[in-house]
């Protein structure tokens, strides 16, 4: 089966957002207008992206398939986490001195990938409506234990998981569905509804959208529920409303959908030496069409070739593309030669 181009589209789309939602997160602070506009992107980008993950996860959940994961999501995190570590010294951030179970960013994604896997073992087993009201009741009752946090991001894993587990059940023609005219149509007045509702909203707190925090960091100890039951519906209709706009037709991006890995574990790097500088400011549109095109531009980087070949060791723990790269070298010179 082809790989729909759709679902490359939307990858390489959302990890444009993350991209670009951390790169303006340093300026949403003094601004009503700029702290609206993240906070709108943070209604889909992580649902829609972890929607996309759960959509390719093709859960077995056999002893095989487990360390297999294991090697792909939790090798990359210990070496990141190390990684991260280090260079915030360097660079001079403060709380680089956490431990190796305190995910440092953005490291949270990939231990909560790997918990969603294992979930998925137990959750493909129940019938697939029954297993997201399970999923979504999970999410809800978190929130009222404060102690489940940031440790393990035990917190985003449990509130992020019906979306991921929604992934896992709809099928292609389900999510092709979006792309009705109507769905289109709807969506435009959907965007625009939810971004004048952040506007207007009186101190909306970003905790609701990042998932880490309990109810009562959230100043909602008692109907904490509700207001994620909202949220989630809010992300959910986002996500939907975004995805209906994302073309369907391969282009020269597209390829790009594949290696969202490597931007998403990669940014960071770029992000926190820009935040430590004060290397940028945002005073109108143009400075956050320039912050845009900084942050397309981070992305394009990091899903190159020659940035795949040097990272790829750490990132998935083997070299094929640099054997890759030397076969063809030898091939040339044998050519030369003969």
């Amino acid at each position: 089966m082809e790989r729909n181009a759709f679902f490359d589209n939307a990858k390489v789309f959302l990890i444009f957002l993350v991209v670009f939602g951390h790169m303006i997160q340093p300026f949403t602070d003094g601004s009503r207008e700029m702290s609206s506009f993240y906070l709108w992107i943070y209604t889909f980008h992580m649902p829609a992206f972890i929607f996309l993950a759960g959509f390719f996860a093709k859960g077995s959940g056999n002893k095989k398939y487990i360390l297999n994961l294991a090697k792909k999501l939790l090798v990359p995190y210990v070496i990141f986490q190390v990684l991260y570590t280090v260079y915030y010294f360097f660079i001079g951030k403060e709380g680089w001195q956490t431990g190796v179970f305190y995910p440092h960013w953005s490291l949270w994604f990939l231990f909560s990938l790997f918990s969603w896997h294992i979930l998925l073992y137990w959750f493909k087993k129940i019938p697939a409506v029954l297993s997201v009201i399970t999923a979504i009741s999970i999410g809800l009752a978190v929130g009222y234990f404060g102690e489940i946090g940031h440790t393990f991001s035990l917190s985003r894993t449990f509130v992020f998981f019906p979306f991921f587990l929604l992934g896992y059940w709809l099928t292609q023609n389900h999510v092709m569905w979006i792309k009705h005219k109507s769905a289109k149509i709807a969506s435009i007045a959907i965007m625009a509804t939810v971004a004048v509702a952040i506007y207007i909203a009186p101190d909306f707190n970003s905790g609701w959208l990042l998932a880490s925090k309990s109810y009562s960091d959230l100043g909602q100890p008692e109907f904490g529920l509700f207001a994620r039951l909202l949220v989630y519906l809010m992300s959910a209709i986002m996500a939907i409303s975004v995805l209906a706009w994302i073309p369907k037709a391969h282009n020269k991006f597209t390829k790009l959908g594949t290696r969202t890995l490597y931007v998403y574990l990669l940014h960071g790097f770029f992000i926190q030496f820009f935040r430590q500088a004060g290397l940028f400011e945002i005073n109108n549109i143009l400075d956050l069409v320039g912050l845009a095109a900084i942050s397309a531009t981070i992305v394009l980087v990091l899903s190159s070739k020659p940035i795949q070949v040097v990272s790829q060791p750490i990132i998935e723990g083997n070299i094929s593309k640099l054997k890759r790269l030397f076969s063809r070298r030898e091939n040339k010179d044998h050519h030369h030669h003969a």
